[in-house]
């Protein structure tokens, strides 16, 4: 094994400051037990971007890093969403390290796995998925939902690594690949696997959360997941030309059996009937809106050009 490569732990935080000193307590007993191995430099940190909280998180960053040097910072302008804060943090990172591993604070990502991470970049890995090995701590709803997504994306045509989300390390080289895409509306599990370097998976059980709440109630992992499928995907398009294509050929049908109904002096009854394939009409007419007014509105977006995010202060000396 080479060693001596230099690691930057990148950790989004919102409102996180219920545990944010145990995050760092445990995330530099990690460092200090690879130190003593000599597997990364002694110039490695452990960064923290605050994504404009609204508690001490910001605060608590400035106290680690004033206690310690190997605790590093990243302030942004104002809450721009995990997937902007995680790209943030990434990007300031790639100018002084050679890997960089993305995890959550809230300490549900076992931080053991960062050994074994690390010992497959020495393998020559420039990409390492962190993969549940299993879903033991969700509920049923919770893991019934997250497993969906997955297989729809799957069934969507999106490349993307099952039962992994942002626990991943990645080579200096693979952070500046990621810089190259340039859309505004991020999904980094569907971008990261495009980058295409080599790239290997390690499996861990993910542990409850420390304190603190999570910060993905059912309402962001909706629009998380329509971000993922729209992002990727343009099968829900594709969808609304077949079902279009499918009830234009049953009209012409129905109209075909009417008319010869008519021909043969029967009486049509059935407004019921009638009023039911109206309404059933008028409610795809709007879905189908409203799915390409989704495109459209991210076509806006990208047009817009807006930067991802802006850094008010870094700490990292």
């Amino acid at each position: 094994m080479a060693g001596k490569d230099i690691l930057y732990l990148v950790i989004p935080c919102y409102n996180e400051e219920a545990v944010l000193h145990e995050t760092a307590k445990q995330l530099l007993a990690k460092m200090n037990s690879m130190f003593e191995r000599d597997m990364i430099s002694r110039d490695s940190k452990i960064m923290f971007v605050n994504d404009g909280s609204k508690d001490r998180t910001w605060e608590i960053i400035e106290e680690l890093h004033a206690s310690n040097p190997i605790y590093s910072g990243v302030k942004l302008s104002r809450n721009k969403g995990h997937q902007n804060a995680l790209l943030a943090g990434l990007m300031t990172a790639k100018e002084k390290a050679d890997m960089m591993i993305s995890l959550d604070a809230d300490l549900q990502d076992d931080v053991d796995v960062i050994d074994q991470m690390v010992e497959k970049y020495y393998e020559g890995n420039d990409v390492v998925y962190g993969v549940r090995s299993a879903r033991k701590t969700d509920t049923f709803f919770k893991k019934f939902t997250a497993e969906s997504f997955y297989k729809l994306l799957k069934c969507m045509g999106v490349e993307i690594v099952y039962n992994h989300a942002d626990y991943r390390l990645m080579s200096k080289r693979a952070v500046e690949g990621l810089a190259q895409f340039r859309e505004v509306n991020l999904f980094l599990r569907g971008i990261v696997p495009l980058i295409g370097y080599k790239s290997e998976v390690v499996t861990y059980e993910r542990h409850e959360r420390f304190a603190g709440e999570s910060k993905y109630p059912l309402k962001k992992m909706l629009a998380f997941a329509t971000d993922g499928i729209t992002s990727f995907s343009i099968k829900p398009i594709r969808f609304i030309t077949t079902c279009g294509i499918l009830i234009f050929g049953i009209s012409i049908l129905m109209l075909i059996y009417f008319l010869a109904v008519h021909f043969m002096g029967r009486t049509v009854a059935g407004w019921t009937s009638m009023i039911v394939s109206i309404w059933a009409i008028g409610g795809l007419q709007l879905l189908a809106i409203g799915i390409v007014g989704e495109y459209i509105g991210k076509i806006y977006l990208e047009t817009k050009d807006r930067p991802k995010y802006i850094i008010e202060t870094v700490l990292d000396n």
